[in-house]
């Protein structure tokens, strides 16, 4: 693992790194075991990487927790999730404020338990102004739902008058978002051997690498990581432009 730290390039790292923590049900079912005891071991996976981010100087990490689809699984599931978020929460809020890490949080609180956004609120407060790693969690969130919801609050800003149609642009579009205080992320990270971006970041994911991996979430750790970061710096990032014009 030292000798994958080493491989990267200090001076190019992304400043933003989305995950899609997949494959917590399924390593479960291949240990024999109930979907929640992956659930569990993912919370390992998180304490890890979020270390690995901030020993790096990451400024932004983006963990896509739970979205607004996964209100459709079994009830014993999204209440175990449930109970499980609050209970990693009360126990993680002091170690994230002891490493200066800030907490936030994006998506649409009001569908979650009143208990489980007495935690949330608690967390934010305590972190609220540290200046380290920025830890974003997506909690009961779709981007679907994040542009409808944007959509809506512009198209009411219209309606009575404090916004003209002449002046939306993206920086108005992006004011709107749950994001519109963080940078888009430059690399994306899916685990578990699945190709698609599943209703995640959809407007802010358009230039990020798309960085996929087999490794069930249960199992990533900072050695993945790393990978994941080396792979993004041995691209080109063109942004629309040819070669050429990157390297002038």
């Amino acid at each position: 693992m030292s000798d994958l730290l080493e491989q990267i390039d200090k001076e190019r790292l992304p400043h933003h790194i989305a995950i899609i923590m997949d494959g917590n049900g399924r390593w479960a079912q291949e240990q024999g075991q109930d979907r929640l005891f992956g659930h569990y071991h993912g919370v390992e996976s998180v304490r890890d990487i979020v270390e690995g981010c901030a020993e790096l100087g990451i400024g932004y990490l983006t963990l896509y927790a739970f979205s607004t689809e996964n209100w459709d699984r079994p009830e014993y599931e999204v209440v175990g999730l449930m109970e499980l978020l609050v209970s990693t929460i009360r126990k993680e809020a002091e170690v994230l404020h002891k490493n200066n890490i800030r907490l936030h949080v994006i998506g649409d609180m009001s569908m979650l338990p009143d208990y489980a956004r007495q935690e949330l609120n608690e967390a934010l407060e305590i972190t609220a102004k540290n200046t380290g790693l920025n830890l974003i969690m997506a909690l009961s969130y779709s981007g679907r739902w994040e542009l409808l919801n944007a959509v809506k609050n512009i198209a009411n800003e219209v309606r009575h008058g404090r916004l003209a149609v002449e002046a939306i642009d993206q920086d108005v579009l992006q004011k709107y978002l749950c994001t519109s205080e963080f940078p888009d992320p430059e690399l994306m990270i899916r685990t578990s051997g699945e190709y698609r971006i599943s209703n995640f970041l959809l407007y802010q994911l358009a230039y990020a690498e798309l960085y996929f991996t087999d490794v069930r979430w249960p199992d990533f750790r900072k050695k993945n990581l790393y990978m994941a970061i080396l792979d993004y710096q041995n691209r080109e990032r063109r942004f629309g432009k040819t070669s050429a014009q990157v390297t002038q």
